[in-house]
Protein backbone atom coordinates (compact mmCIF):
# COMPACT_ATOMS: atom_id res chain seq x y z
CA UNK A 1 0.00 0.00 0.00
CA UNK A 2 2.87 2.31 0.79
CA UNK A 3 4.32 1.65 -2.66
CA UNK A 4 1.01 2.62 -4.29
CA UNK A 5 0.88 5.95 -2.51
CA UNK A 6 4.51 6.55 -3.35
CA UNK A 7 3.75 5.87 -7.06
CA UNK A 8 0.68 8.11 -6.90
CA UNK A 9 2.70 10.88 -5.31
CA UNK A 10 5.34 10.74 -8.00
CA UNK A 11 2.95 10.39 -10.98
CA UNK A 12 -0.12 12.28 -9.79
CA UNK A 13 -0.19 14.32 -13.03
CA UNK A 14 -1.26 11.20 -14.98
CA UNK A 15 -4.69 11.52 -13.40
CA UNK A 16 -5.68 14.46 -15.67
CA UNK A 17 -5.20 12.77 -19.07
CA UNK A 18 -6.68 9.56 -17.64
CA UNK A 19 -9.82 11.41 -16.56
CA UNK A 20 -10.06 12.95 -20.04
CA UNK A 21 -9.87 9.55 -21.74
CA UNK A 22 -12.46 8.07 -19.43
CA UNK A 23 -14.77 11.02 -19.98
CA UNK A 24 -14.46 10.67 -23.76
CA UNK A 25 -15.24 6.96 -23.61
CA UNK A 26 -18.27 7.69 -21.48
CA UNK A 27 -19.60 10.33 -23.86
CA UNK A 28 -19.07 8.05 -26.88
CA UNK A 29 -20.93 5.20 -25.18
CA UNK A 30 -23.76 7.56 -24.26
CA UNK A 31 -24.05 8.85 -27.84
CA UNK A 32 -24.03 5.29 -29.16
CA UNK A 33 -26.74 4.27 -26.73
CA UNK A 34 -28.94 7.23 -27.76
CA UNK A 35 -28.39 6.47 -31.44
CA UNK A 36 -29.26 2.78 -31.01
CA UNK A 37 -32.37 3.73 -29.07
CA UNK A 38 -33.40 6.20 -31.78
CA UNK A 39 -32.93 3.60 -34.50
CA UNK A 40 -34.98 1.04 -32.60
CA UNK A 41 -37.81 3.57 -32.29
CA UNK A 42 -37.65 4.36 -36.03
CA UNK A 43 -37.71 0.67 -36.95
CA UNK A 44 -40.68 0.09 -34.64
CA UNK A 45 -42.43 3.13 -36.18
CA UNK A 46 -41.75 1.95 -39.72
CA UNK A 47 -43.01 -1.56 -38.98
CA UNK A 48 -46.15 -0.12 -37.44
CA UNK A 49 -46.79 1.95 -40.59
CA UNK A 50 -46.28 -1.08 -42.82
CA UNK A 51 -48.72 -3.11 -40.76
CA UNK A 52 -51.25 -0.29 -40.87
CA UNK A 53 -50.88 -0.04 -44.65
CA UNK A 54 -51.31 -3.80 -44.99
CA UNK A 55 -54.56 -3.63 -43.02
CA UNK A 56 -55.80 -0.80 -45.22
CA UNK A 57 -55.27 1.80 -42.52
CA UNK A 58 -53.73 5.24 -42.88
CA UNK A 59 -49.96 5.40 -42.54
CA UNK A 60 -48.27 7.79 -40.19
CA UNK A 61 -46.28 10.88 -41.10
CA UNK A 62 -44.56 10.73 -44.48
CA UNK A 63 -41.43 12.33 -43.04
CA UNK A 64 -40.26 8.94 -41.84
CA UNK A 65 -39.58 8.00 -45.48
CA UNK A 66 -36.65 10.36 -45.57
CA UNK A 67 -34.83 8.63 -42.74
CA UNK A 68 -32.20 6.01 -43.25
CA UNK A 69 -34.06 3.32 -41.35
CA UNK A 70 -37.14 3.74 -43.55
CA UNK A 71 -35.00 3.47 -46.69
CA UNK A 72 -33.40 0.28 -45.42
CA UNK A 73 -36.79 -1.23 -44.66
CA UNK A 74 -38.09 -0.30 -48.14
CA UNK A 75 -35.20 -2.08 -49.87
CA UNK A 76 -36.94 -5.43 -49.45
CA UNK A 77 -40.32 -4.18 -50.63
CA UNK A 78 -41.45 -3.75 -54.20
CA UNK A 79 -41.73 -0.39 -55.92
CA UNK A 80 -45.21 0.88 -55.17
CA UNK A 81 -47.69 3.55 -56.22
CA UNK A 82 -45.57 5.85 -58.38
CA UNK A 83 -43.39 3.06 -59.82
CA UNK A 84 -45.57 2.31 -62.89
CA UNK A 85 -45.65 6.01 -63.75
CA UNK A 86 -41.88 6.24 -63.43
CA UNK A 87 -41.48 3.15 -65.58
CA UNK A 88 -43.67 4.65 -68.27
CA UNK A 89 -41.51 7.76 -68.34
CA UNK A 90 -38.33 5.70 -68.40
CA UNK A 91 -39.67 3.49 -71.19
CA UNK A 92 -40.53 6.59 -73.23
CA UNK A 93 -37.05 8.08 -72.72
CA UNK A 94 -35.42 4.75 -73.55
CA UNK A 95 -37.47 4.34 -76.73
CA UNK A 96 -36.81 7.94 -77.79
CA UNK A 97 -33.04 7.47 -77.71
CA UNK A 98 -33.33 4.13 -79.50
CA UNK A 99 -35.41 5.79 -82.23
CA UNK A 100 -32.79 8.52 -82.65
CA UNK A 101 -30.08 5.86 -82.96
CA UNK A 102 -32.12 3.91 -85.55
CA UNK A 103 -32.31 7.05 -87.70
CA UNK A 104 -28.55 6.63 -88.22
CA UNK A 105 -28.55 2.84 -88.25
CA UNK A 106 -31.23 2.50 -90.96
CA UNK A 107 -30.68 5.65 -93.07
CA UNK A 108 -27.78 5.10 -95.45
CA UNK A 109 -27.65 8.81 -96.28
CA UNK A 110 -27.11 9.67 -92.62
CA UNK A 111 -24.48 6.97 -92.26
CA UNK A 112 -22.58 8.45 -95.20
CA UNK A 113 -22.85 11.96 -93.73
CA UNK A 114 -21.88 10.90 -90.18
CA UNK A 115 -19.95 7.63 -90.48
CA UNK A 116 -18.68 7.75 -86.89
CA UNK A 117 -22.15 6.78 -85.64
CA UNK A 118 -21.70 3.30 -87.10
CA UNK A 119 -18.02 2.91 -86.23
CA UNK A 120 -17.56 0.97 -83.01
CA UNK A 121 -13.86 1.84 -83.06
CA UNK A 122 -14.69 5.42 -82.15
CA UNK A 123 -14.39 5.68 -78.33
CA UNK A 124 -17.56 7.73 -77.85
CA UNK A 125 -19.59 5.51 -80.16
CA UNK A 126 -18.30 2.43 -78.34
CA UNK A 127 -19.25 3.99 -74.99
CA UNK A 128 -22.75 4.69 -76.30
CA UNK A 129 -23.16 1.12 -77.53
CA UNK A 130 -22.08 -0.20 -74.13
CA UNK A 131 -24.55 2.10 -72.38
CA UNK A 132 -27.29 0.90 -74.74
CA UNK A 133 -26.51 -2.72 -73.94
CA UNK A 134 -26.70 -2.03 -70.20
CA UNK A 135 -30.00 -0.13 -70.49
CA UNK A 136 -31.53 -2.82 -72.70
CA UNK A 137 -30.44 -5.50 -70.25
CA UNK A 138 -31.95 -3.73 -67.24
CA UNK A 139 -35.23 -2.84 -68.97
CA UNK A 140 -38.20 -4.55 -67.28
CA UNK A 141 -40.49 -6.75 -69.33
CA UNK A 142 -43.34 -4.20 -69.23
CA UNK A 143 -44.47 -1.05 -67.45
CA UNK A 144 -46.56 -3.25 -65.16
CA UNK A 145 -43.60 -5.36 -64.07
CA UNK A 146 -43.16 -5.66 -60.32
CA UNK A 147 -39.64 -4.53 -59.48
CA UNK A 148 -37.87 -3.33 -56.36
CA UNK A 149 -36.88 0.25 -55.75
CA UNK A 150 -33.24 -0.69 -56.19
CA UNK A 151 -34.02 -2.20 -59.60
CA UNK A 152 -35.99 0.88 -60.57
CA UNK A 153 -33.13 3.17 -59.53
CA UNK A 154 -30.61 1.03 -61.41
CA UNK A 155 -32.70 1.13 -64.60
CA UNK A 156 -33.24 4.89 -64.24
CA UNK A 157 -29.48 5.46 -63.97
CA UNK A 158 -28.89 3.22 -67.00
CA UNK A 159 -31.38 5.16 -69.13
CA UNK A 160 -29.76 8.44 -68.08
CA UNK A 161 -26.32 7.09 -69.03
CA UNK A 162 -27.80 5.90 -72.34
CA UNK A 163 -29.19 9.35 -73.13
CA UNK A 164 -25.99 11.17 -72.20
CA UNK A 165 -23.74 8.73 -74.07
CA UNK A 166 -25.83 9.07 -77.23
CA UNK A 167 -25.85 12.89 -77.08
CA UNK A 168 -22.07 12.98 -76.66
CA UNK A 169 -21.47 10.45 -79.47
CA UNK A 170 -23.86 12.28 -81.82
CA UNK A 171 -22.25 15.67 -81.22
CA UNK A 172 -18.81 14.20 -81.82
CA UNK A 173 -19.94 12.40 -85.00
CA UNK A 174 -21.40 15.62 -86.37
CA UNK A 175 -18.19 17.43 -85.47
CA UNK A 176 -15.69 15.06 -87.08
CA UNK A 177 -17.92 13.92 -89.97
CA UNK A 178 -15.54 12.13 -92.40
CA UNK A 179 -12.26 13.63 -91.19
CA UNK A 180 -11.04 10.22 -90.03
CA UNK A 181 -10.98 9.03 -93.67
CA UNK A 182 -8.26 9.61 -96.24
CA UNK A 183 -8.77 11.85 -99.26
CA UNK A 184 -9.45 8.86 -101.50
CA UNK A 185 -11.96 7.45 -99.02
CA UNK A 186 -13.75 10.79 -98.70
CA UNK A 187 -14.02 10.92 -102.48
CA UNK A 188 -15.67 7.49 -102.42
CA UNK A 189 -18.12 8.69 -99.76
CA UNK A 190 -19.02 11.72 -101.89
CA UNK A 191 -19.56 9.48 -104.90
CA UNK A 192 -21.76 7.16 -102.84
CA UNK A 193 -23.82 10.13 -101.68
CA UNK A 194 -24.44 11.27 -105.26
CA UNK A 195 -25.28 7.75 -106.43
CA UNK A 196 -27.68 7.26 -103.53
CA UNK A 197 -29.72 10.26 -104.64
CA UNK A 198 -30.03 8.67 -108.09
CA UNK A 199 -30.96 5.24 -106.73
CA UNK A 200 -34.05 6.61 -104.95
CA UNK A 201 -34.97 9.35 -107.42
CA UNK A 202 -38.17 8.70 -109.35
CA UNK A 203 -36.93 10.84 -112.24
CA UNK A 204 -34.21 8.28 -113.03
CA UNK A 205 -34.82 5.28 -115.24
CA UNK A 206 -35.01 1.78 -113.72
CA UNK A 207 -31.66 0.90 -115.30
CA UNK A 208 -30.05 4.02 -113.84
CA UNK A 209 -31.42 3.25 -110.39
CA UNK A 210 -30.19 -0.34 -110.57
CA UNK A 211 -26.68 0.76 -111.53
CA UNK A 212 -26.68 3.52 -108.91
CA UNK A 213 -27.79 1.13 -106.17
CA UNK A 214 -25.08 -1.37 -107.03
CA UNK A 215 -22.46 1.38 -107.17
CA UNK A 216 -23.49 2.68 -103.73
CA UNK A 217 -22.81 -0.76 -102.28
CA UNK A 218 -19.45 -0.93 -104.03
CA UNK A 219 -18.30 2.52 -102.92
CA UNK A 220 -19.23 1.89 -99.28
CA UNK A 221 -17.65 -1.56 -99.19
CA UNK A 222 -14.78 -1.45 -96.70
CA UNK A 223 -15.67 2.08 -95.54
CA UNK A 224 -19.01 1.77 -93.77
CA UNK A 225 -20.59 -1.44 -92.60
CA UNK A 226 -24.26 -1.42 -93.51
CA UNK A 227 -26.51 -3.51 -91.30
CA UNK A 228 -28.92 -5.98 -92.85
CA UNK A 229 -31.81 -3.77 -91.75
CA UNK A 230 -30.27 -0.72 -93.43
CA UNK A 231 -29.84 -2.67 -96.68
CA UNK A 232 -33.42 -3.89 -96.49
CA UNK A 233 -34.73 -0.35 -95.98
CA UNK A 234 -32.65 0.95 -98.90
CA UNK A 235 -33.76 -1.87 -101.18
CA UNK A 236 -37.36 -1.16 -100.22
CA UNK A 237 -37.00 2.48 -101.26
CA UNK A 238 -35.34 1.55 -104.55
CA UNK A 239 -37.97 -1.11 -105.28
CA UNK A 240 -40.76 1.35 -104.53
CA UNK A 241 -39.41 3.79 -107.08
CA UNK A 242 -38.98 1.01 -109.61
CA UNK A 243 -42.59 -0.05 -109.09
CA UNK A 244 -44.44 3.23 -109.14
CA UNK A 245 -42.21 5.96 -110.48
CA UNK A 246 -44.24 8.16 -108.16
CA UNK A 247 -44.00 9.36 -104.61
CA UNK A 248 -45.54 6.96 -102.07
CA UNK A 249 -49.29 7.39 -101.89
CA UNK A 250 -49.53 9.58 -104.98
CA UNK A 251 -51.92 8.58 -107.79
CA UNK A 252 -50.38 7.36 -111.03
CA UNK A 253 -49.97 10.14 -113.58
CA UNK A 254 -48.23 10.73 -116.88
CA UNK A 255 -46.12 13.52 -115.40
CA UNK A 256 -42.92 11.50 -115.78
CA UNK A 257 -41.87 11.47 -119.46
CA UNK A 258 -40.82 8.24 -121.18
CA UNK A 259 -37.20 7.19 -120.82
CA UNK A 260 -36.45 8.06 -124.44
CA UNK A 261 -37.54 11.69 -123.84
CA UNK A 262 -35.45 12.18 -120.67
CA UNK A 263 -31.81 13.02 -120.29
CA UNK A 264 -30.10 10.10 -118.51
CA UNK A 265 -28.46 10.67 -115.14
CA UNK A 266 -24.67 11.00 -115.47
CA UNK A 267 -23.69 7.78 -113.68
CA UNK A 268 -19.89 7.43 -114.00
CA UNK A 269 -18.94 4.31 -115.90
CA UNK A 270 -16.88 1.66 -114.16
CA UNK A 271 -15.79 -1.76 -115.19
CA UNK A 272 -17.58 -3.15 -112.17
CA UNK A 273 -20.87 -1.84 -113.55
CA UNK A 274 -20.96 -4.70 -115.99
CA UNK A 275 -20.22 -7.27 -113.28
CA UNK A 276 -23.15 -9.27 -111.98
CA UNK A 277 -24.78 -7.62 -108.98
CA UNK A 278 -27.85 -7.89 -106.88
CA UNK A 279 -30.90 -6.86 -108.87
CA UNK A 280 -33.75 -5.21 -107.01
CA UNK A 281 -37.03 -6.74 -108.03
CA UNK A 282 -40.01 -4.35 -108.01
CA UNK A 283 -42.40 -5.08 -105.19
CA UNK A 284 -46.10 -5.47 -106.06
CA UNK A 285 -47.86 -2.14 -105.81
CA UNK A 286 -50.88 -2.20 -103.53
Amino acid sequence: MEQFWQFAGNFWWLAFPLFGVLAGVGRAWERGARLRHKRRLEVIHAKAELKAAARGGVAGPVAIAGRASSANTADSTEASGAAPTQLERLFAAHDAVTARWLEYELDVAKLIAFPAMSDGRQPLTAAFLRAKKVADGLRPASVKARITKDQLAEYRDAVTDFEVAFDVAERDARRIRDTSFSDAERKRLDTAKQLLSIAIDQAATPAERQVAYRRVREELDGLILLSDDAIEVLEGRVALELTTGEAPGAPATNATPPAAQRQPWPVPARSSDTAPGRVIRPKPHS
